[in-house]
């Protein structure tokens, strides 16, 4: 949310500086003063990643570094997620949840040893740390505060990483690792949130504009703001917390299952001892007691050129309401809009429009992600 209130002082981050310099017009967002948008324009800005490298600044993002005896058991018991059966190197999507079942936020986190490193959403971050040392102990959470995190994503974003720091080259998709930058340790994983390869770096503030610039320096590579940062993700599948899902949504409504691991549900090694696993357990496949859902996170196409955004109400061919938009826009690289909405699992999918400004608009259900995801696996 854009913010012309003087009165209201936002934080900024270590490169905010050079967002300036790039003639960025900054808004709000959880806090921070942030780039939407660079000259390029978002369109471009959305098209330059798929084709080349773009460079996020995500150091609104909060980054946490849990030690001592028992954080990974600790940390296993706030999410349906296995902690403790993560290789050493590498991350995983985790998610908190509460006693109903709902999300109360996701996560990344990687297993570095003796030690377990966190990023949550800006948005979050504070309830997030607050959750986590009540869970266990305030001096078994350190927060990261001198330290910026940047994404270089799209599919010339490895070359140009390899030229600063060559080992990177043969990372894979979701390894977690250190490495050396002049001197200065680097925090790197193989991940990032546009469906695009890529990574995600900590670096510590005082030489976050010098890796920054370098990273710039290399044609390949430009700035790109929030607003393209948005729609990657939207054509990615990926959910937005706080729109897509939230404390009110389960797993199995939001389709993550996928991030509730075998050995954590019915009869697994270590079933359960989550907050709302009474909740989500039996709504996973092979439950032996299933309990279905009444809704679902699904992806629409919608019929003609204007975008259906969030909040708007998903009818049936009767008018009767099933459902709702939490994700919407123009797909700039499919040049279509699309859509991700809670639906009623026992609407006909195939006769359900939004209703835009009291007009119908035919929604054509389809797979996600909307756009084939491009990590690199090795």
């Amino acid at each position: 949310m854009e913010t012309n209130n003087p009165e209201v002082e936002m934080n900024k981050t270590a490169l905010y500086n050079l967002h300036l310099a790039a003639d960025a017009r900054m808004v709000e967002f959880a806090g921070y003063e942030m780039p939407v948008q660079y000259p390029l324009g978002v369109k471009k800005e959305h098209l330059w990643v798929r084709e080349n490298a773009g460079l996020f600044d995500v150091s609104h993002m909060g980054q946490v570094i849990l030690s001592g005896e028992g954080v990974k058991a600790g940390l296993e018991a706030l999410m349906p997620v296995d902690v403790e059966g993560l290789a050493e190197g590498t991350q995983r999507y985790g998610l908190f949840t509460n006693d109903k079942g709902g999300i109360q936020d996701d996560l990344m986190f990687a297993n570095w040893g003796e030690k377990v490193f966190v990023v949550v959403n800006a948005a979050c971050k504070e309830q997030d740390i607050a959750h986590m040392q009540n869970a266990l102990g305030e001096d078994k959470v350190q927060i990261i505060d001198d330290r910026s995190l940047l994404a270089i994503q799209g599919p010339k974003a490895r070359a140009a990483m390899a030229r600063l720091v060559p080992e990177v080259a043969d990372m894979i998709f979701m390894q977690s690792l250190k490495f050396d930058w002049n001197g200065n340790e680097l925090w790197v994983s193989c991940s990032g949130y546009t469906g695009e390869d890529g990574y995600e770096v900590s670096v510590a503030d005082d030489v976050a504009e010098e890796f920054a610039n370098a990273l710039l320096a290399q044609e390949e590579v430009e700035w790109i703001g929030l607003g393209a940062r948005d729609s990657l993700r939207l054509e990615a599948g990926l959910c937005l917390y706080g729109h897509d899902i939230d404390t009110t949504t389960t797993p199995s409504e939001a389709a993550l299952t996928w991030a509730v691991q075998k050995v954590r549900r019915e009869a697994g090694e270590r079933e359960g001892g989550f907050a709302g696993d009474s909740v989500i357990l039996p709504q996973l496949p092979q439950a032996t007691n299933k309990v279905e859902v009444s809704r679902k996170r699904l992806g629409f196409i919608a019929q003609g050129k204007a975008p259906v955004r969030e909040g708007v109400e998903v009818v049936d061919a009767n008018d009767k309401v099933v459902g709702v938009v939490t994700s919407g826009g123009f797909a700039p690289s499919l040049s279509v809009p699309i859509l991700m909405a809670y639906v009623s699992t026992d609407a006909d999918l195939e006769n359900v429009f939004a209703l835009v400004r009291g007009k119908k608009v035919a929604l054509e259900k389809t797979a996600m992600p909307f756009v084939t995801a491009r990590y690199y696996r090795g």
